[in-house]
């Protein structure tokens, strides 16, 4: 018997009937993350544990036989992350998804991480409770996935990314052992920071099994303010301007061949002659609410908005943060795509997407930019003609490029979407050789056999 039929012969022992997965028609479901330009291998089986004790099995099993594992949630990525190693064992929670407590006197929910962002939200919701952290793809994006990549969301300028969220975790180390670490309540010093360590590692260190989540009472209703621009600069002046005076619970932009790729898909009345859109919501309360948003219009009117304006209605409002949201879809619609993710300083916001306007002109592809601009971080999104290998090569040039900009401004290759394969290269640009010493020590620290993930989210492993 080979070690990989022993591992299989192991998993088939811990799990359940149809748990373990083979057929080299399901395999390839299982292989890749949405991202493009990212390579995937081919795995062996891909498994579905339900408990944490069967994770525990599993790792036991793929540590015995040193196979290499790679943890999976919804497959939602955007960096390659989850995609499949030659020869791995794809480990797949999406079948944990309970909601396994929740404490609304301490203001926590502990959860499985196979549930979906938006899933988890209405429960807690039941009980009057907010959890804050909302990716774009909130609603087919699992909570395990945003744990991995310490994933932000469109309301993190005010309350946060993940990690901001994060008490505790339950995590399966790469020898099957299984740990606690954090707490229960809001404040804690003892010992290392090791719950923040784990989120953002990208399935490197362990296999997260439960989260312990801090939840918020739920925010009044937003107030939201709408601004448009002549050129992407002005707006990121505004900007600037705006995070020194005030804290938004959304600040977000979209550049003016995100808008004419959304109004085309989605017809709603966009001026697509606008250079740039900014959407902002506010949600203090009552007339505080009302006057943020009036001293946030008034920023951007001193800045050249050529219209400013509050949205009393709801479904305007929702329609206009709906637009933001459909970014990236309109934009897959145009053709192949390639979603970059940078973050770069509030001041250099407007230079960086000048640039980024002439990577595009410089290698003949269109690039749609948008994102979380009270954060500084952008989503560069190249579309060239499907099909088209040249223009691909292109793409994955003007994908680097881009890169070069966040790190000549001062910024970082990755906001919230990873390192994952497509960007190691640049991560070792960004570290200095102390720090990639660091990293692969932690590494070698919690998993010395390598098994966890290998040749993702770090520099050299």
């Amino acid at each position: 018997m080979t070690d990989e039929d022993a591992l299989l012969a192991a998993c088939d022992a811990a799990l359940g009937d149809g748990d373990v997965v083979t057929d080299p028609d399901r395999l390839p479901t299982y292989t890749r993350d949405r991202s493009t330009g990212s390579q995937a291998g081919e795995p062996i089986a891909v498994v579905f544990p339900r408990t944490t004790e069967q994770v525990s099995a599993i790792m036991k099993a793929a540590h015995q036989y040193r196979i290499p594992v790679v943890p999976r949630g919804a497959g939602s990525g955007l960096s390659g992350g989850s995609n499949a190693i030659d020869g791995s064992l794809i480990v797949c929670v999406e079948k944990m998804n309970e909601v396994l407590n929740v404490d609304a006197g301490n203001g926590y929910v502990e959860t499985q991480p196979g549930i979906f962002n938006t899933d988890l939200r209405e429960q807690v919701e039941k009980h009057g409770l907010w959890y804050a952290p909302d990716p774009a793809s909130k609603d087919f994006c699992s909570i395990g996935g945003n744990v991995n990549t310490n994933a932000g969301g469109l309301c993190c300028v005010k309350y946060g990314v993940t990690r901001d969220s994060v008490l505790g975790l339950e995590v399966v180390l790469a020898d099957g052992r299984v740990t606690r670490i954090g707490r229960r309540t809001i404040k804690g010093v003892a010992g290392y920071d090791l719950t923040g360590l784990m989120v953002g590692s990208e399935g490197t260190l362990g296999i997260v099994t439960m989260a312990r989540l801090k939840l918020r009472a739920l925010p009044p209703p937003p107030t939201t303010a709408v601004a448009v621009f002549a050129d992407v600069g002005a707006a990121g002046l505004a900007v600037e301007q705006i995070m020194a005076q005030l804290t938004p619970s959304m600040l977000e932009l979209m550049d003016q061949a995100t808008i004419t790729a959304v109004e085309s898909w989605r017809p709603m009345g966009l001026d697509t002659s606008a250079g740039a859109l900014l959407i902002a919501q506010t949600d203090a309360a009552g007339g505080a609410g009302i006057a943020e948003a009036d001293l946030l219009l008034e920023i951007c009117e001193r800045n050249g908005a050529s219209e400013a304006y509050r949205s009393e209605d709801p479904e305007q409002a929702e329609m206009l943060v709906g637009a933001r949201r459909m970014a990236i879809p309109a934009l897959e619609m145009m053709g192949d795509w390639l979603l970059d993710d940078i973050a770069v300083p509030r001041s250099q916001l407007a230079p960086a997407m000048v640039m980024i306007t002439e990577i595009a002109q410089r290698n003949d592809v269109f690039i749609g930019t948008f994102g979380h601009a009270g954060d500084g971080n952008l989503h560069p999104t190249i579309v060239v003609p499907r099909g088209d290998d040249e223009a691909a090569s292109r793409s994955m040039v003007a994908f680097n490029e881009i890169l070069d900009v966040a790190l000549a401004v001062g910024g970082t290759v990755t906001g919230e979407h990873g390192i994952g394969t497509l960007k190691r290269a640049h991560l070792g640009l960004e570290l200095d050789e102390v720090a990639i010493d660091l990293h692969s020590r932690v590494k070698a620290a919690w998993d010395p056999l390598g098994i966890l993930n290998p040749g993702k989210a770090l520099p050299r492993w």
